[in-house]
């Protein structure tokens, strides 16, 4: 039905792939790919990326590469046709950008319940996917 899929995973919060990740696996089948991707948050201030190592942000992207690819040996159904992909900067902007990318033809992503004020000051990155994307996107709770 779908024959590449993009789930944003952020490692360091489980509930971001949990429930996503078996419903992308289904929708996948044998017959799409699925794509993982993990995002690098942008620091946004140079004087904070400025005491920050020079190689920051190309061991960030590696590491994030390498638990990425872990994940989905330790996750992922044998047989299921995967692709890890990494990007830095702002979370849904990089998410739009790496399906255009990748020719995505569906984005499941997870709706975290964050605090209201936080969403109300600056949205969740899944709202932002949801309104400016070109292709459908499964939000699953």
């Amino acid at each position: 039905m779908f024959k590449n899929i993009l789930l944003p995973v952020d490692i360091e919060h489980p509930e971001s792939w949990e429930k996503a990740l078996p419903m992308a696996v289904e929708l996948a089948g044998t017959q799409g790919t699925l794509h993982l991707l993990g995002v690098v948050h942008d620091i946004g201030s140079a004087w904070v990326a400025q005491s920050l190592p020079r190689d920051f942000e190309a061991t960030s992207l590696q590491m994030m590469k390498t638990r990425l690819t872990a994940l989905a040996a330790e996750l992922l159904p044998q047989g299921t046709q995967v692709e890890t992909h990494v990007g830095h900067g702002h979370i849904a902007e990089r998410i739009l950008m790496a399906a255009d990318a990748i020719g995505a033809d569906l984005i499941v992503i997870a709706a975290l319940h964050s605090d209201d004020l936080r969403t109300l000051m600056v949205g969740s990155n899944s709202g932002k996917v949801v309104r400016h994307a070109k292709i459908p996107v499964l939000t699953v709770r």
